[in-house]
């Protein structure tokens, strides 16, 4: 991430052991260390977090899709079952639509 080398890391301790001197180095890298751990924690916790509110919104956002496209299914069947009963194709109770109907026969030579 920041990527430090071993040659930094090693000046940081001279420079900490010089300034802060044998006695009180070791509690200082012991409270150092316990302040990165909780800001870690605390990081680690925050993305968890927003990666589960993300997760959240993706689901609500499919079922919603999910919705929406079986709402289109069913207006598109109202719509052919309309445009079938418009087009003078009515069913019958028996379950026989008007063009299925016998025609009466007609004559080949019309009288005048």
């Amino acid at each position: 991430m920041f990527d430090i080398g071993f040659t930094e890391l090693l000046l940081v301790g001279l420079v900490a052991l010089v300034v802060l001197g044998p006695e009180r180095l070791p509690g200082a890298v012991r409270t150092a260390g316990l302040w990165i751990g909780r800001i870690k924690r605390s990081f680690n916790s925050i993305k968890a977090e927003v990666e589960r509110e993300i997760g959240a919104d993706e689901i609500r956002r499919q079922l919603h899709n999910e919705r929406i496209l079986e709402l289109e299914r069913e207006m598109k069947a109202m719509k052919q079952e309309l445009t079938g009963t418009a087009l003078g194709k009515p069913e019958d109770p028996a379950g026989k639509t008007a063009a299925d109907a016998p025609q009466p026969p007609q004559d080949k030579n019309p009288q005048p």
